[in-house]
């Protein structure tokens, strides 16, 4: 089991940045792959980013490559989504999740579905004003 807390969100303007930060209980925490979602209003759950247990493995879509940037430090059990160049179009509830995996397996596409994560974060709200 683990629990997951996000924090980070706010308002900022087009332009700018936000780091978000999400936070997990338990002692295992580099057995975990940890992703960044975000939900709009009337949208679907949209993949960001994961990294491997390691961190030596990740990956984006291209509606983000470049823009954000996916981290962790397994000492401080936290993963991180740096996020520069933000639009109104990031406006969203951002998500962490983890799933169970051995920490030097590499991401593939499959990671990149909802429903390979077992645990979710409670989600930090994003608002970006143009």
């Amino acid at each position: 089991q683990v629990q997951l807390v996000e924090s980070g969100g706010g308002l900022v303007q087009a332009g700018g940045s936000l780091r978000l930060s999400c936070a997990a209980s338990g002692r295992t925490f580099s057995r975990y792959a940890m992703a960044w979602f975000r939900q709009a209003p009337g949208k679907e759950r949209e993949f960001l980013a994961v990294i491997s247990g390691s961190g030596g493995s990740t990956d984006y879509p291209d509606s983000v490559k470049g823009r954000f940037t996916i981290s962790r430090d397994n000492a401080k059990n936290t993963v991180y989504l740096q996020m520069n160049s933000l639009k109104s179009e990031d406006t969203a509830v951002y998500f962490c999740a983890a799933a169970w995996r051995d920490p030097w397996v590499v991401i593939t596409l499959s990671d990149r579905s909802p429903t390979r994560y077992d645990y979710w974060g409670q989600g930090t709200q994003v608002t970006v004003s143009s």
